[in-house]
């Protein structure tokens, strides 16, 4: 008991479990076990390390995810992925235990909008309607109308009667997106996710002298001046699945680099070349350094000693669930 008791205060301590494990230790093996014995569900993100994805019962955006938490019949729902996709699941499914590897996996975008400074940004416009990103804290959703995520963004923005004015929240990359594809002249909130800011315009438009015959393709988290350039502009899931029925055989993706293992495992045959970001250590790639926290021996030590837990505050769970819900019931009619 002492042993677990000393991993358990590591755990709180640090976010995840620190210690000095057996280097021999068949983490695949292992998992599926503690799978098995705690009727346990894994929910990784694409742009998790790819191994993590390989041993996920569940691969997808941020839609995806939300769906499976809220169906699955599991007693543990373990989130490969960062802090507010946890929370997510907590919210769409309270009774379940919810476990992250790593709670230092956070999220640039979701920082970027603290729920203090929101409130008072909400009340300049009290008549509007609040449309908040999934890629933000639980207590935002307590101040939100209906979330939205990449994928199902354009049908939520059209779900809200055009008399009615909007507040768009936190990534404003994605906000001028919508507003173009959309016609609704939104209020925007200046948030935005670090990876996808970075992307170095001029590296792309050399990658794409060099390379005429890619397709490139953009998440529309990136900024106007790369969207521009897109012959594709979708979620991970819409880019994924463009890659796969697009006849082009090369791609230059714009978004974190570890959407590029599904594309590699549906196209083998394909060649896929990941947009290169501002950097002075001539990094070829942009990678999310909160997604990457994750590794196989912390998601093997979360689900063993079952933390770090995710928990909630009841108040959070009961203001916060609706806009979510509100979210699923539109895409579910768009069959999403």
């Amino acid at each position: 008991m002492e042993g677990l008791a000393y991993a358990k205060e590591k755990l709180i301590s640090k976010g995840y479990l620190d210690l000095d494990l057996d280097p021999t230790l068949d983490y695949f093996e292992e998992i599926e076990k503690l799978k098995k014995e705690k009727n346990a569900i894994i929910l990784a993100h694409y742009y998790q390390e790819a191994e993590i994805q390989d041993i996920a019962d569940y691969i997808g955006d941020s839609l995806g995810l939300s769906q499976k938490a809220a169906e699955t019949d599991a007693d543990i729902i373990v989130f490969a992925g960062v802090h507010f996709m946890a929370e997510t699941a907590k919210m769409l499914s309270p009774e379940k235990k919810v476990l992250l590897p790593d709670l230092k996996a956070g999220c640039s975008l979701a920082d970027s909008c603290p729920p203090e400074l929101f409130r008072k940004f909400k009340e300049k416009y009290p008549d509007h309607v609040v449309v908040s990103y999934i890629n933000c804290t639980a207590e935002l959703k307590t101040l939100t109308d209906i979330c939205c995520t990449s994928t199902n963004a354009v049908h939520i923005i059209e779900s809200i009667p055009e008399d009615k004015e909007i507040i768009f929240a936190p990534d404003v990359n994605l906000g001028r997106y919508l507003v173009k594809k959309t016609g609704r002249d939104m209020v925007l909130w200046n948030g935005a996710c670090m990876v996808h800011e970075i992307f170095s315009n001029e590296k792309i438009t050399k990658l794409m002298v060099r390379h005429p015959d890619a397709k490139f393709i953009a998440h529309p988290e990136c900024e106007a001046h790369i969207l521009e350039k897109a012959d594709y502009i979708g979620s991970t899931s819409g880019l994924l699945r463009y890659t796969k029925e697009n006849p082009a055989e090369k791609f230059i993706v714009a978004t974190e680099v570890g959407i590029i293992h599904q594309m590699q495992k549906t196209s083998p045959d394909k060649t896929f070349i990941p947009a290169p970001p501002n950097s002075e250590d001539n990094c070829a790639c942009n990678e999310c350094p909160h997604m990457k926290r994750n590794t196989l021996e912390k998601l093997y030590t979360c689900m063993k000693y079952e933390l770090p837990e995710i928990i909630l505050p009841e108040w959070v769970i009961e203001q916060g669930v609706a806009s979510i819900d509100r979210m699923l019931e539109v895409s579910a009619r768009a069959g999403l």
